[in-house]
């Protein structure tokens, strides 16, 4: 294998995407729209409810989603992360091939993670989710060869959520800050930096080069409700910070005092899945292209309006192509 420009780690989640009548919910139990945690029995349950059913499935979770917008974009991508002993782990590690995602996942005994996504006849998606495998994730299993060569390493703050994935990044940081490898951390999930915030303010201090959060989630973890405020503050920790801010845009900071306010694209929402993962390759790649910081801020927004305006969190090669075409004619 190559070097890459930028080595994910996360939570290797397969979607299994199933048409669904308004009565099959309320026939499980489901409320319509939502995201809950199941166990395996409960998942097993699901699938076999659906079982005649016609399903897709697509590499899906935090991290894998900007991965696969990444290469899908032309940018050279690896996944590290850990599934299970069944026939959902080939499906996956074949997914991301085909999406051109080097796969650097390991196997564990046991299942993999999936997220059952019920698509009703209006489009609205009911997600079940069950981790599997996935916090079994441990530092043996980084390629810390691979991370010393990339020239990002990409994670978030659900690797926080077990100890043992936790200490698997912090391998990867410590690779990555021996070799010039720049670290970059997307904080994810506001409830992830309710459990975490004294361990993420200690790491974007010491550890991380490219901090992204939303408007919530920087609140939380600046005290400032302005993002404004609150980007400038976590680049002075941080380095370079992104803080989005919904329809609004976002606002982008460096610690050497470069700043730029992205208005936001037009674009008639509707799904917000995958937003925030694909604002973050945005970015990445207009870092990775020699953009500045506001240009890769306004990559980013663009490519986070159009994810918005399909459902799912991934776009198709054809509309990955557009998008490249169109990015290549701005610059």
């Amino acid at each position: 294998m190559g070097k890459v420009a930028v080595y994910g780690i996360g939570n290797p989640l397969i979607d299994v995407l199933i048409e669904v009548e308004e009565h099959d919910l309320q026939e499980l139990g489901l409320n319509k729209g939502t995201m809950q945690l199941i166990d395996s029995e409960r998942g097993a349950e699901i699938l076999k409810f659906f079982q005649d059913r016609e399903r897709s499935y697509a590499p899906g979770g935090a991290c894998p989603n900007t991965m696969v917008t990444l290469a899908s974009l032309g940018v050279p991508t690896a996944l590290s992360g850990v599934v299970g002993e069944d026939e959902l782990a080939s499906i996956y590690a074949e997914r991301l091939i085909e999406r051109g995602v080097e796969s650097e996942l390991t196997v564990e005994p046991g299942e993999t993670g999936t997220s059952i996504v019920l698509v009703s006849t209006d489009k609205e998606r009911t997600m079940c989710t069950r981790l599997g495998v996935c916090p079994h994730f441990s530092p043996d299993r980084v390629v810390l060869e691979r991370v010393a060569q990339a020239h990002y390493l990409y994670f978030t703050g659900y690797m926080w959520d077990t100890p043992s994935q936790k200490n698997a990044v912090l391998s990867a940081i410590a690779a990555a800050r021996d070799n010039g490898t720049q670290v970059v951390f997307d904080v994810a999930d506001p409830f992830a930096v309710e459990r975490h915030r004294d361990d993420f303010l200690e790491l974007i201090a010491d550890q991380v080069d490219v901090v992204l959060a939303n408007r919530d989630e920087a609140h939380i973890l600046m005290g400032y409700d302005d993002p404004r405020r609150a980007v400038v503050q976590l680049a002075d920790q941080a380095g370079v910070a992104a803080v989005k801010d919904g329809a609004q845009g976002s606002y982008i900071a460096s610690h050497n005092g470069e700043r730029a306010a992205v208005q936001g694209f037009d674009a008639r929402a509707v799904d917000t899945t995958g937003a925030g993962d694909t604002y973050a390759a945005g970015f990445l790649y207009g870092l990775e292209k020699g953009a500045s910081l506001g240009g890769a801020g306004r990559i980013a927004s663009f490519i986070a309006a159009r994810i918005v305006e399909k459902q799912g969190a991934q776009f198709s090669l054809a509309e990955s192509q557009d998008i490249t075409r169109a990015l290549e004619h701005e610059s």
